[in-house]
């Protein structure tokens, strides 16, 4: 079983890595063209879909499945407070990393989730493992850019995005041993997590995906919100 565990977390985290490759060979290997910068525009849209999504359709259910309003209202604006704390700091600093914040904000939640569910419902874990890993692709190409732009070097940052790849088998297990027993912590860490994902969202991941004048970024963000949809009702 622990086998089978670390091969669904495995293949959810693989696509991180997968992403960061993928933006690699776009942003090096494409020449610069209006048609190659819509089309990251709507990657990003299409990756905040995809992350309103999980706290949508995801975490914030999960979470008022368990706790009570007052334990709802404490964790979300935890979270969200927090989150501000971290994106003033880094401002400061003038770094872009919100993308990869969102994209760690959803992945450990959800691949503790994975492991926590797979004890109960391995079928239920096989489906979220895929979703987990549907929404890792284009997040990872975002965050790719995101801390190439921040002065990371290409080495760097695919370095980041591999570790990342593992870590979600680590909290995986974490999910498995320590949190299959404990669904009300399971479901403080979702609702915390929300809260600083609407958060990033709104304050930079959204308005940073805006082009001018056209539609595709738009639909992408619909797209992607609707995978997440077509995801949690196969779940």
């Amino acid at each position: 079983m622990i086998t089978e565990l670390i091969l669904y977390s495995g293949f959810a985290g693989i696509t991180v890595i997968c992403g960061g490759l993928l933006a690699n060979l776009f942003n090096h290997h494409v020449k610069d063209s209006p048609v190659k910068y819509e089309v990251i525009h709507s990657l990003m849209s299409f990756g905040a879909g995809i992350i309103l999504s999980a706290l949508a359709l995801v975490l914030i259910p999960k979470g008022m499945e368990e706790l009570e309003l007052f334990p709802i209202i404490i964790s979300f604006s935890a979270g969200a407070i927090i989150f501000l704390l971290i994106d003033q700091y880094l401002d400061k600093k003038g770094g872009q990393t919100a993308t990869l914040l969102a994209m760690m904000m959803d992945f450990v939640p959800e691949s503790i989730a994975l492991g926590a569910v797979f004890a109960v419902d391995p079928n239920t874990a096989t489906l979220l493992a895929v979703f987990i890993g549907l929404q890792n692709l284009p997040e990872a190409f975002n965050s790719y850019r995101d801390l190439t732009l921040s002065g990371f070097t290409i080495k760097k940052t695919l370095l980041i995005l591999l570790g990342l790849s593992f870590f979600g088998i680590i909290a995986a297990l974490i999910g498995h041993f320590y949190f299959s027993e404990s669904p009300k912590l399971t479901a403080h860490l979702m609702t915390f997590a929300s809260g600083g994902i609407l958060y990033l969202l709104i304050r930079d991941i959204i308005p940073e995906s805006k082009l001018e004048n056209k539609f595709l970024p738009s639909l992408g963000a619909c797209l992607g919100f609707l995978i997440g949809i077509i995801g949690e009702k196969l779940i």
